[in-house]
């Protein structure tokens, strides 16, 4: 077993390595969808597709349910995760019960 200082070595050793051009670094490209921002009919028409309330959607997300109330209203924008989340929903409304976050 390798110990933390043998390992700390042997990565600068590589970095350097590399640096000269001697070894090629390993490199995994993965393409990530950028987020998408939703306006406030496409956050109704995701929840209605789930089929919930906007209390039970609010539950699901982990928001309050004045936060998904202003989202639909327009008033407020889903962040990040959220908008992560809506995009999934969008693409799939049977996760939420597919993957028992729900039971009906």
């Amino acid at each position: 077993m390798m110990t933390i200082y043998e390992s700390i070595t042997k990565g600068l050793t590589e970095a350097i390595e590399h640096e000269k051009g001697t070894i090629k670094a390993r490199s995994n490209r993965v393409k990530v969808e950028p987020l998408v921002c939703f306006d406030r009919a496409e956050i109704k028409a995701i929840r209605r597709d789930v089929k919930m309330t906007q209390a039970v959607f609010a539950n699901f997300l982990g928001v309050s349910p004045k936060t998904v109330e202003a989202w639909e209203a327009g008033m407020n924008k889903p962040s990040g995760p959220a908008s992560r989340v809506l995009s999934m929903l969008k693409k799939d409304p049977t996760i939420p019960e597919k993957y028992k976050f729900i039971k009906r």
